[in-house]
């Protein structure tokens, strides 16, 4: 039996703001969910049907070029950003996320899904499997 992702933050991104007061963040971390079994399998259409489950609060950014929504989850009080590209969906630690918010948004896409999830969680570029 394989064991579930800890999920686990060993480092956090910080927030900066330039001189015009835009928000930037220093710090890469993230988890990367790919499915094992990709035949049939629309990650789109699985993210929406999560978030629409609740209990999530979410937005998308419309001009981007990829699928990336800013998610709070209204259980565990958690916000992360979510989004798909390269065949997976992505969970983007901000500084307040804590690991309970990603481990039950996990949680939730597997019991949609009946496909198995391989996580990877990648600081600054550094990738490990979680």
């Amino acid at each position: 039996m394989t064991h579930p992702p800890s999920f686990e933050i060993p480092a956090r991104p910080s927030r900066t703001y330039d001189r015009a007061g835009r928000l930037s963040y220093e710090g890469t971390v993230l988890f990367r969910l790919e499915p094992t079994e990709t035949d049939g399998l629309d990650l789109r259409e699985l993210l929406d049907d999560v978030l629409e489950g609740g209990p999530y609060r979410h937005g998308d950014f419309h001009d981007l070029p990829m699928v990336v929504y800013l998610v709070r989850d209204e259980e565990t009080s958690d916000v992360f950003r979510v989004s798909i590209r390269d065949g997976a969906l992505q969970l983007h630690v901000l500084p307040a996320t804590e690991s309970a918010g990603l481990r039950r948004f996990f949680e939730r896409l597997t019991d949609v899904s009946d496909r198995e999830l391989h996580v990877e969680r990648w600081i600054d570029g550094a990738g490990d499997s979680a």
